[in-house]
């Protein structure tokens, strides 16, 4: 079996912002809102560090685990994707659910687990922090054959009675963030993620030709976070022409970095003529690329305001999607 190494679980935290911070973050952990299927293969999409490898480890402990962040095995089935059948072939019959974690670093292996959910009595637990490869892939999200869930940073659900408002709106709901106390530690982990996010999954992918436009885009489209986009202005400020701007919100999406709402309009052509909104996933990152975690929130200004209406939409979406209700969220 190949488990993937668990930073969440074997780093000792530093103290925390309430007492009893270790147990707390494991009791958080262990009470996450989604609910996964035991009997139905499903993909779990969800950005890096939202908790997703924890989730299935302690949901499906019985489970093989190929972690595709292990380059090695990334280049092994890369090579051969039908090395997944003779490894599933060779399962004990009580092995029942098989994980690939990061599955669109190989995508091909979705046609050999296609095959096998229909030919093997095994369910699959596919993860991945990114769509845009699986998207194009031939598989086409299995053709339904696999339910479709997300996990996302902490909800205040979550929390319960430990929720603390002021520090989800200065550094996010990202699982990593409450092994800290510190402000520099908050601030140098959420620096480390946006630089891991533009390392790992937009240039190791290939999604762009050239980095540096790209960085500034995100730092424009940060500080742009909930408000109407104009995409001819950003590219005025970014030094690259419109069509390149909405590819780069493309790859936001796809890389499930940020999502749009669009304009509230009884009329679906009116809403379709209506230019939407963009919203980050989580705070904290958005304070990181707009270079704002230094300065902290205070309540009653005007930034308050714009952070604590974004705080109110993710949770919004969040519970939304762990309800799986299928409403669509609009601005007005």
């Amino acid at each position: 079996m190949f488990y993937k190494h668990d930073n969440t679980m074997d780093k000792t935290p530093k103290k925390s912002y309430n007492k009893g911070a270790i147990s707390k973050k494991l009791r958080i952990m262990l009470n996450r809102l989604l609910r996964l299927p035991k009997n139905k293969s499903f993909f779990l999409f969800g950005p890096r560090n939202t908790g997703k490898s924890t989730l299935i480890k302690r949901s499906f402990p019985k489970a093989l685990l190929i972690d595709l962040l292990d380059i090695e095995l990334e280049e092994k089935f890369a090579r051969n994707p039908k090395e997944l059948q003779y490894l599933v072939d060779a399962l004990d019959d009580q092995v029942t659910h098989v994980i690939i974690d990061e599955v669109q670093k190989v995508p091909k292996l979705l046609d050999v687990v296609h095959l096998l959910i229909e030919t093997r009595n095994k369910y699959f637990i596919l993860t991945g922090s990114s769509a845009r490869k699986i998207k194009g892939g031939a598989s086409n999200l299995l053709a339904g054959r696999a339910f479709v869930y997300h996990l996302y940073p902490f909800c205040f659900l979550e929390f319960g009675k430990d929720f603390n408002l002021d520090k989800c709106l200065n550094f996010g709901s990202l699982p990593s963030i409450y092994h800290y106390q510190e402000t520099e530690d908050c601030i140098s982990f959420l620096k480390a993620y946006a630089h891991t996010y533009l390392k790992e999954e937009i240039w190791a992918e290939h999604f762009i030709k050239k980095l540096d436009p790209f960085r500034k885009f995100l730092e424009v489209a940060a500080q742009m976070n909930g408000k109407i986009i104009n995409c001819h202005r950003i590219s005025l400020d970014v030094g690259v022409d419109d069509k390149t701007i909405k590819q780069y919100f493309s790859i936001l999406e796809d890389t499930l970095i940020g999502f749009f709402l669009d304009g509230f309009q009884h009329s679906v052509r009116k809403r379709l003529l209506s230019k939407p909104k963009f919203y980050f996933f989580d705070i904290g990152v958005k304070r990181s690329l707009s270079r704002q975690l230094s300065l902290p929130i205070q309540e009653g200004t005007y930034q308050y305001g714009e952070i604590f209406e974004h705080f109110i939409i993710l949770e919004c979406m969040k519970l939304s999607s762990y309800r799986q209700d299928d409403y669509r969220f609009s601005y007005y």
